[in-house]
């Protein structure tokens, strides 16, 4: 029997399955933002604590190509996505009540601490690899630059809609409300998964899928064979240096911000305010003006090489902002690395859906892993080589000043890197996808 290709996504289908990334960010935001601060605070414990356990949720990612992989080989996203948000929403329950149990029996609280945060990790690598591949294979070319935008803003409203509530909910703190807050956010979360995949995946049904799937190998099989493909060894490759480049600003702007140019720890809050709505201005700058011409559209590579060109600029500006001091508008080079971060980051995302599907059929889940994996390791890795960096180059150089210039410097070098190595992510293989032209009113 062969079946028709599924249908193109609408618009607001492709805002519903936004609704897992708003899913995902509420849960994890809670987990890795809200706990650490009680850990720290209400607690008093030290800080390395909630640090390892993130670094677990981290670790963890390494298994996004086997996740991914069981998804390719059951051909349905639906039970991964839904599945690995069951695992998050419970790991962060229960991460919740490990919380408040470290208050009266800090060993135990650890020990169960150590097994949530593991269940988190797997439940985001397996319900955000199916995710991105399902949006990948249901979204028209022309469209996904701007579904991948879509998606992520919806994550960050997660983030901020979660901290704003949850914030007032837990006033005033108790371990009690800890663990109902966060089993309120776990709930919504499953109610949110289930609207936004209920119905989207209309699977191919054709012999040669059937084929394909009949005379796969095993896991390391399918995975030796994605490693050997250039194009998808390359991307990985450009993921790992941008990611770097990306997040190791991430946990020393404070820091620098207050050491140098003298901010209160209220005034370096809102300077990262002002770097994460840069980031939501480039997330939509990227797509409304690839929108602008047809090639555009299906075209990521020149976004991704622009966007790390200025970011490489943006981290040069807080490089020359540490050398001059409080005359430099540090204010404007914050705003300007946030949305030049975004304009890359949207862009990556888009070519990370367009090159999915390259290569052999029927192993984008394997294929979406091996990335997502190096971009969680790479983040993860990236927070820490970036303090440990600035904590070296204050003990070499003569001022803390210089430090900041020369950490901020070398990740501009990163960018430049990973701009030469996007040169060399070819153009996905022509394709209006095997997605039919989508009928004006065409419905999700």
């Amino acid at each position: 029997m062969i079946g028709a290709a599924p249908s193109p996504l609408s618009w607001f289908g492709i805002v519903r399955l936004g609704l897992v990334q708003t899913a995902l960010g509420a849960v994890v935001v809670l987990t890795t933002s809200t706990l650490n601060r009680v850990m720290v605070i209400e607690l008093a414990l030290p800080a390395m604590i909630p640090g390892l356990l993130v670094a677990i949720h981290y670790a963890m990612q390494v298994l996004r190509p086997w996740l991914g992989h069981g998804s390719d080989v059951g051909g349905r996203r639906f039970a991964w996505i839904v599945g690995g948000m069951a695992v998050l929403a419970a790991g962060g329950l229960l991460a919740a009540v490990a919380t408040a149990l470290m208050a009266s029996q800090l060993v135990l609280g650890l020990v169960v601490a150590v097994i949530a945060f593991i269940m988190i990790g797997i439940g985001v690598g397996a319900a955000g690899t199916s995710l991105l591949v399902l949006l990948a294979k249901r979204t028209a070319p022309e469209r996904r630059s701007a579904a991948a935008a879509i998606a992520w803003i919806m994550m960050i409203a997660g983030f901020i809609v979660t901290t704003a509530v949850a914030g007032k909910a837990l006033d005033p703190f108790s371990g009690e409300r800890l663990i109902l807050v966060s089993g309120t956010v776990s709930a919504i979360a499953m109610v949110l998964t289930l609207l936004g995949v209920w119905s989207i995946e209309q699977p191919e049904i054709s012999a040669e899928a059937s084929a394909a799937k009949a005379e796969r190998g095993g896991f390391m099989e399918d995975f030796r064979e994605i490693c050997r493909e250039p194009q998808a060894r390359r991307f990985a490759i450009f993921i790992f240096v941008s990611m770097l480049a990306y997040s190791a600003q991430d946990l020393i702007l404070e820091p620098f911000a207050g050491s140098v140019f003298g901010m209160t720890p209220g005034q370096t809050t809102q300077l990262s305010s002002v770097q994460h709505m840069g980031a939501l201005i480039g997330m939509i700058l990227m797509p409304a003006l690839a929108s602008l011409r047809a090639d555009w559209r299906t075209r990521p590579q020149p976004w991704i090489i622009g966007g790390c060109l200025a970011s490489a600029l943006a981290l040069l500006s807080l490089a020359t902002a540490a050398t001059v001091g409080p005359s430099w508008p540090l204010r404007g080079s914050v705003l300007l690395l946030g949305i030049t971060n975004g304009v890359y980051a949207i862009a990556a995302i888009g070519a990370m859906m367009n090159l999915v599907s390259e290569g052999r059929d029927n192993r984008e889940g394997t294929r979406m892993g091996l990335w997502g994996a190096s971009q969680a390791i790479s983040f993860g890795i990236g927070g820490f080589v970036g303090t440990a960096a600035a904590d070296a180059a204050r003990h070499f150089m003569p001022s803390t000043a210089s430090a900041y210039a020369t950490v901020f410097a070398a990740e501009a070098a990163l960018f430049v890197l990973s701009a030469w190595l996007a040169i060399w992510i070819k153009r996905p293989r022509t394709q209006t996808s095997t997605l039919p032209a989508q009928p004006a009113n065409q419905g999700a």
